[in-house]
């Protein structure tokens, strides 16, 4: 079968990019990305030095969005997608360039999270306030932070204390009953910088299934989430600082699990980092950091004790990383550790402990017009034995605006305690997945106008899917299992645009994709061929607003590709007036076109629905 990305339309798309610039300049745009991104190269980079692609949502980006939540601002985001099973508070995923939810690594000030038993990072319980911006690095970076990137990672960076003491504050209402507080305090005293945030949202939702779902229940699926963040960093003297940062959330969300039970999950992440960082000498820097990740959740679905299930997750990590300056050249190496410790009462075979233990060096060249890197990485687990993983980087300059770019690297993903040993799902002998992947691109900004086209193709060996019936042991799983496939391939052509001209903002991005399981030739469950997003901001005196275009194609619920997904369109517009100094009143409303459409089946989505509030900020 061909592939739907052909080297034709990706070698196309590519001369189209470099083309556009002079068309466009006058058409469409947005604003100049932040000059610093840390999470490509475990380290601050130059934007235009970033070989990997990348995407930054700054501080001004989620301002300007009026959203408030972190999984409805990632679906607006270029090359990703998002499964939801049902309305806000219930379990969710984000797929980066095809790969799947447990193909993504997801850090919170560099403090990793997520359950060992599902893979993935619990979306849901990040609550978007205090959020200072968010990193997106597309493509594998297994060499820079181990298991599991095979397709990108996401960093969240929670707002630090600068300047004089900063009060904000924020309350608002919506559709279902929604209800969102949160107030922030941050600022500078002497050498102790400080910031602190807490926050309640709360509604009361809207059924999560569908008729046709085995757990359908017609009552409305609210939740409830409280949080607090906060860091303290002190100035022990020039360069040579220590702090502490933490993230506390306490999620409790009903579901459906039938007519008769009112069914909670109730879900609670713990973070928090103890770090030092030190500049040894003008060439050399150490950044010294121990963290403990715990993700908690508990599940009620009956009356009977035999349905109430708490599974716990406790991550510990420690690793020191030392940054050498070779002229304008930097050399870094990192010695790592991780342990995973899962505690379930449910199921008690889950329950266990790995460790890995890593070393990493990396090599990052500047030459004139010339940009390169070399890595590598070598992860020792106590379950699945050493992996070494490899890549390498290469840019070229053609002017100071229009940049071409390629790479090569491996990548591997570790199986789940769930993938492992789950009754009747999991099998022991389940192997880690291997990926393979190679890249282009061409980027182009000289202030006013962006743009950006990447070609990648990532082929992922011993690929763990689900499947309803169990083709390696289908004795002992009668109702299906994980198991590992020959291989799959997430190939596609992603292209991004922006421009400013005159009070508006213009931005627009398209993904071509196909992940495919290559043993079936049948597309991955849950991913559409294309989906875009386009943008138009306006901004003049007291007044912004925006309208916003989301569209994805068709996908399949199943791996057999049997049950169709439809493809949907959704309009959504937001609006923010400062009616005073330090006061302003915002507006968004989603799926104004009031869009029926699933992103898992059987599950709900929102319909139209409305978000007003206030905000005070000094």
């Amino acid at each position: 079968m061909l592939p739907l990305v052909s080297t034709r339309a990706t070698l196309g798309s590519l001369v189209l990019a470099m083309a556009m610039p002079c068309a466009m300049a006058q058409a469409i745009q947005q604003a100049s990305p932040p000059t610093v991104v840390v999470t490509a190269a475990r380290s601050e980079q130059n934007a235009a030095d970033v070989l990997a692609d990348y995407t930054l949502i700054s501080a001004d980006d989620i301002e300007r969005s009026n959203q408030h939540s972190v999984i409805d601002l990632l679906q607006a985001q270029r090359g990703i997608e998002v499964v939801r099973n049902g309305g806000p508070g219930t379990s969710a995923s984000v797929l980066i360039r095809g790969a799947d939810g447990k193909q993504n690594i997801v850090l919170v000030d560099g403090v990793r999270i997520g359950s060992s038993t599902l893979g993935m990072a619990n979306w849901s319980a990040l609550p978007l306030a205090n959020i200072d911006h968010i990193e997106i690095i597309y493509g594998p970076l297994s060499t820079m932070y181990g298991a599991d990137a095979i397709g990108g990672v996401v960093q969240i960076f929670t707002k630090r204390g600068i300047g004089s003491p900063s009060v904000s504050a924020f309350a608002g209402i919506g559709s279902d009953a929604a209800r969102t507080f949160n107030a922030a305090l941050s600022g500078k005293a002497d050498r102790l910088s400080y910031s602190f945030g807490a926050g309640r949202d709360r509604a009361a939702g809207f059924s999560a299934t569908t008729p046709g779902n085995f757990s359908y229940n017609p009552d409305n699926d609210g939740y409830v989430r409280d949080s607090a963040s906060g860091q303290l960093v002190f100035d022990v003297a020039t360069g040579h600082e220590v702090g502490v940062l933490f993230l506390h959330s306490f999620l409790e969300a009903q579901y459906d699990s039938g007519l008769t039970y009112d069914a909670r999950t109730r879900q609670t992440l713990d973070n928090v980092a103890l770090f030092a960082n030190d500049r040894i000498s003008a060439q050399w820097s150490s950044h010294f950091q121990l963290t403990r990740a715990a993700d908690r959740s508990g599940s009620d679905s009956s009356a009977a004790a035999s349905d109430k299930s708490q599974i716990d997750t406790v991550q510990t990590g420690t690793s020191w990383q030392n940054d050498i300056a070779v002229g304008a050249d930097m050399l870094q190496l990192l010695v790592e550790r991780r342990v995973e410790d899962v505690v379930s009462s449910s199921t008690p075979v889950l329950s266990g402990e790995r460790s890995t233990n890593s070393v990493a060096a990396s090599y990052q060249l500047k030459r004139g017009a010339y940009l390169a890197s070399v890595s590598a990485r070598n992860d020792d687990s106590s379950q699945y034995g050493s992996k070494a993983t490899g890549a390498v980087a290469a840019g070229y300059r053609i002017s100071p605006a229009l940049r071409l770019s390629a790479s090569a690297g491996t990548s591997f993903r570790a199986p789940t305690f769930n993938e492992l040993y789950y009754p009747g799902f999991g099998i022991p002998s389940n192997k880690p997945e291997r990926g393979r992947n190679a890249e282009a691109g061409i980027h182009f900004d000289n202030g006013s106008v962006q743009l950006s086209a990447v070609y990648f193709d990532n082929r992922v060996s011993d690929l763990l899917v689900t499947a309803a019936v169990c083709p390696v042991q289908v004795a002992t799983h009668p109702f299906g299992c994980s198991y590992n496939i020959d291989k799959g391939t997430l190939s596609g052509t992603s292209i991004a645009a922006g421009t400013q001209w005159n009070h508006f903002a213009l931005s627009a991005s398209l993904d071509w994709q196909d992940p495919r399981d290559d043993t079936t030739g049948k597309l991955l469950a849950r991913r559409a061929r294309q989906h875009a997003r386009a943008g138009v901001e306006y901004g003049a005196g007291r007044f912004k607003g925006g309208v916003e275009l989301i569209a994805s194609g068709k996908r399949f619920d199943d791996a057999a590709n049997r049950n169709v997904l439809g493809g949907y369109g959704l309009l959504n517009l937001n609006a923010r007036y400062e009616f005073a100094r330090d006061w302003s009143a915002l507006m968004r409303v989603d799926n104004v076109n009031n869009k029926h459409y699933e992103l898992a089946r059987t599950y709900a989505t929102a319909g139209i629905k409305f978000f007003a509030g206030v905000r005070y900020g000094l």
